[in-house]
């Protein structure tokens, strides 16, 4: 099986935002050469968000000048408003993330406006990119599987938005399970919806590992097709706005997972595990991800 699955490395962004300790920026680029070193291609590196309100964040520009360019390499940049994009086009950031909350409870408490006022600005946002250029732009529609607030979120409410975007020019739509609420068989389902609407867009999945499903879900996600997927070196992660939100899926887990079974993805796992080690140093924690706790298997000679 050589079938490749990417694997958008989410830990210096949604990873960290979360974490009581704040990295500094020259931190968190640390942590990003270190990631890319291991196998990362695609990284969210940064959060263009305002630093009172996610001061883990703060330093976003100080970081992509930080990086230099590197055509085999996607620093992504997380964008909620016409601000964030003006800032990614500044910085010469490689990828820009919209995010639109899939309910509108928690788009109200996350960013301050309901899903269609969210759409809106998606909408103006592709319309600016296609006028006068920009970096690559993708959204990722969260609480797709639940909601901390409104609890079920409806499956059709979300294709209809996977429907809406997939009119917009923009390049991926991801799926994202903010609090970690799905289940393998209702990600296949939706997944499979979606990819009926989605037109030419790729799909990427999102997970959180709240509810120990999320290698489940992951799993499932490729069984319907999808090809990329996000997680987070450690199983870093959480939503500052989401009640007991807890980290994303493991790197180095769904590295394991993948490869044991003989997909490519393209990661050293001993790397990774070196770097969750040390970034979960600097955080003073233990890394949630069971295969850096475990180790390597089979064991090295």
């Amino acid at each position: 099986m050589s079938r490749f699955i990417e694997i958008v490395e989410v830990g210096p962004r949604d990873g960290l935002q979360n974490e009581k300790t704040t990295l500094t920026p020259a931190q968190r680029v640390e942590f990003i050469q270190r990631l890319e070193a291991a196998g990362a291609r695609r990284t969210e590196t940064v959060s263009f968000v305002n630093p009172a309100r996610v001061p883990q964040m703060a330093g976003a520009e100080e970081v992509c000048a930080a990086l230099p360019a590197d055509a085999a390499r996607s620093r992504i940049g997380l964008v909620l408003n016409m601000r964030g994009w003006d800032r990614a086009v500044s910085t010469g950031c490689d990828e820009a993330n919209v995010v639109v909350c899939a309910s509108d409870a928690f788009g109200v408490r996350n960013q301050g406006a309901t899903t269609a006022e969210q759409m809106a600005t998606l909408a103006a946002v592709a319309g600016r990119r296609a006028a006068e250029g920009g970096p690559r732009l993708s959204v990722t529609f969260s609480v797709a599987f639940g909601c901390p607030f409104e609890g079920e979120v409806d499956p059709a409410r979300v294709i209809d938005l996977v429907r809406e975007a997939a009119l917009l020019p923009l390049d991926e739509i991801a799926l994202a399970d903010t609090i970690g609420a799905a289940d393998p068989w209702g990600v296949r389902r939706l997944v499979e919806a979606c990819r009926a609407v989605a037109q030419d867009k790729r799909l990427r999945l999102h997970f959180h590992d709240t509810r120990n499903t999320g290698l489940a879900n992951a799993f499932a996600g490729v069984e319907a097709g999808v090809d990329v997927l996000d997680a987070s070196c450690g199983g870093l992660g959480g939503c500052p706005f989401a009640p007991n939100a807890t980290g994303n899926i493991g790197t180095e887990d769904l590295v394991y997972m993948l490869e044991r079974a003989g997909f490519e993805t393209g990661y050293d796992l001993p790397a990774l595990i070196s770097t969750a080690e040390w970034v979960c140093g600097l955080l003073g924690k233990t890394p949630t991800a069971s295969v850096t706790r475990a180790g390597l298997f089979p064991m090295p000679a």
